[in-house]
């Protein structure tokens, strides 16, 4: 995404990335969040508290009992109180707690990616295709999941620092001499952490760019799985998978061996710590410095504390992983939107398509149309004939404004100009679906559409138009994917059409059909249509013949056959390959019959 050209600049300290971090992802959600915390310095507050009525429990409570034989009722039951108060408050905390802290990450979630994916959206057709789909996916879902990672225990984390300034204060004026000894170890847990999150980062940053590549690679290796296949290509692409998942579970080995070190080193610190503590206090009760209920409440609370330092570290745990998806998904949103190429269309007012001195070149090569100057009339049909390579495909994605000319100009009419590709993409949808994409089209309109595009075969379906296709509508043949495809463009009543070699996959006489249909329902609609078939470019009302991205002639298909030398002879290469096509599919035919007869079946003529 980050443009490799650009000077690179120092890196911001982790401590800024972390406030960019949550200020980006608790833009407009400050409140849930706040509320999240609230709950927790409630919660923070209750077991400090609760460590004061551990105290008076030993004190009022057990200690009499042992001593004197006797308690009060009325001790028991106010301490009683106490202790059920207190659990009662602090259990509420807990509940606003997660609640407001699930919504919170849900709630950021849910915008940042809805934020990616319309950036996706804005972004224009030359854009998307520099960029991989399994690197957008990954950008849309993992990295924006990762981004939110640290907001579950980020309330809790803050409650911790409640926790810690109350508890040291607390102690420090109970016993002054326990409570140097306890808060004195709270330095030596941060500082653990600290260093944790320092040898974690680097994993966490490679580990989440990894995770990337393989969703990228993946998507890409099972989006051509055929070609995969039919190459024999299956343990090259094996190898390239195994290689980047290796390399991920490096980074993943990495960063588990760090945390377990620290884990263990935050398990072992405490325990020690308390058995120290456990001894000093037994010295400091008996030389009557302490009582046995501040003793006990010391160790009570600090074993609390143990597990909530414990989440400051998994808190730095995720700050990484965290910082790692939040910059591929600023990556995402950073870009700035490019000039869409469709803005660059200019407005033909009698409805005519006009191309003034049009130029197009990819970087570094040549042109590959080169100063194209055309004009095609308003409900004219014209096809677009050429040799490959000489710029037909790349003619209507200008014409469409999906690519923007290196120079000249380009005149279309008011109105929806739609390109209807050879490879028509189906989702996983109903055949109506499909065909309005989620417009509320009517059902008059959908039918005469799925009519004019010879699709009668969908009413033949098992539910008719409410037939799920499979992704990529795997159930169907190529020509009737191409057909639902056309009948996409027809239901929005474009003002031009334009089909790359869209009916490529339909016989002759479906072809012919379908372009006698659009002439007759569709009169004043102006189709361009890149051609391979004589029989199809004969239909079209003009040709539009193209040579190494030169427009060479254009007219009539019988004045080109008896005018332009080189238009003959294409014509005849595309008849002389239709014809071996034709052949090739009756040899085919014919041992599938001689198989079926082999295997004992009837074949009828």
């Amino acid at each position: 995404m980050a443009d490799p050209t650009t000077p690179t600049r120092r890196a911001p300290s982790k401590l800024r990335q972390a406030v960019r971090l949550l200020r980006g992802l608790l833009a407009g959600h400050r409140r849930l969040f706040l509320t999240a915390v609230g709950g927790a310095s409630v919660y923070a507050i209750c077991t400090v508290l609760s460590a004061f009525v551990v105290r008076l429990v030993t004190d009022r409570v057990i200690t009499p009992r042992f001593t004197t034989g006797h308690v009060a009722v009325g001790t028991v039951l106010g301490v009683l109180g106490l202790v059920i108060g207190v659990a009662l408050v602090r259990a509420a905390g807990v509940v606003v707690r997660r609640v407001w802290a699930g919504r919170t990450a849900w709630r950021v979630n849910e915008g940042l990616t809805r934020s990616v994916v319309q950036r996706y959206v804005d972004q224009p057709v030359p854009w998307h295709r520099r960029q991989t789909a399994g690197d957008l996916i990954s950008r849309a879902g993992l990295d924006a999941e990762a981004a939110t990672t640290v907001l579950n225990p980020l309330p809790f984390a803050s409650s911790v620092i409640v926790m810690l300034v109350i508890s040291s204060a607390w102690m420090l004026v109970t016993d002054a001499v326990l409570g140097l000894f306890a808060v004195a170890l709270f330095p030596i847990l941060i500082g653990l952490n600290l260093v944790y999150q320092r040898r974690a980062d680097r994993y966490y940053d490679a580990a989440q760019d990894e995770l990337g590549r393989l969703s990228a690679a993946v998507h890409e290796s099972f989006d051509g799985v055929t070609v995969v296949k039919s190459l024999g290509a299956e343990q090259r692409e094996t190898e390239r998978l195994g290689l980047i998942a290796g390399r991920l579970r490096d980074a993943r080995m990495g960063a588990v061996r760090v945390r377990s070190t620290f884990e263990a080193l935050l398990d072992g610190i405490p325990n020690a710590a308390n058995t120290a503590l456990l001894v000093v206090g037994a010295y400091r009760v008996r030389a009557g410095a302490a009582t046995v209920g501040e003793l006990a409440s010391f160790f009570y609370l600090f074993t609390l504390l143990v597990f909530p330092l414990r989440l400051i570290g998994f808190v730095l745990s995720d700050l990484p992983h965290s910082l790692a998806g939040w910059n591929r998904v600023r990556e995402v949103l950073d870009a700035p939107v490019q000039p869409d190429p469709a803005r660059t269309l200019g407005r033909s007012p009698d409805g005519a398509v006009r191309l003034h001195g049009v130029h197009y070149r990819h970087e570094g090569a040549r042109d590959v149309l080169d100063g194209v100057d055309a004009e095609i009339p308003a409900g004219r049909t014209v096809a677009v004939v050429g040799a490959t390579g000489a710029g037909k495909t790349t003619l209507l994605h200008l014409v469409a404004g999906l690519i923007e000319p290196s120079s000249g100009r380009i005149e279309v009419p008011a109105g929806d100009t739609l390109l209807v590709f050879q490879e028509p993409f189906l989702t996983v949808g109903t055949v109506r679906e499909n065909v309005t994409l989620g417009r509320p089209i009517a059902d008059r309109d959908v039918d005469e559409a799925v009519v004019t595009a010879c699709a009668e075969f969908c009413y033949d379906l098992p539910n008719g138009l409410a037939t799920m296709v499979g992704e990529r509508g795997v159930g169907l043949s190529g020509g009737q994917r191409q057909r639902i495809a056309l009948a996409r463009a027809l239901v929005r009543r474009p003002a031009v059409l334009l089909l790359d070699d869209t009916t490529s996959a339909l016989d002759p006489a479906t072809e012919a059909a379908v372009l006698a249909n659009l002439r007759r329902q569709l009169g004043s609609m102006t189709v361009l249509a890149v051609a391979s078939r004589p029989s199809t470019i004969a239909l079209a009302d003009d040709v539009l013949y193209l040579v190494d991205g030169v427009v060479a002639a254009h007219g009539r298909h019988e004045a080109l056959l008896a005018g332009v030398p080189g238009y003959r002879t294409l014509i005849e290469a595309f008849e002389h390959d239709r014809a071996a096509l034709d052949a090739a599919a009756g040899e085919d035919a014919g041992e599938a019959a001689e198989a079926t007869v082999g295997a004992g079946a009837e074949v009828r003529p």
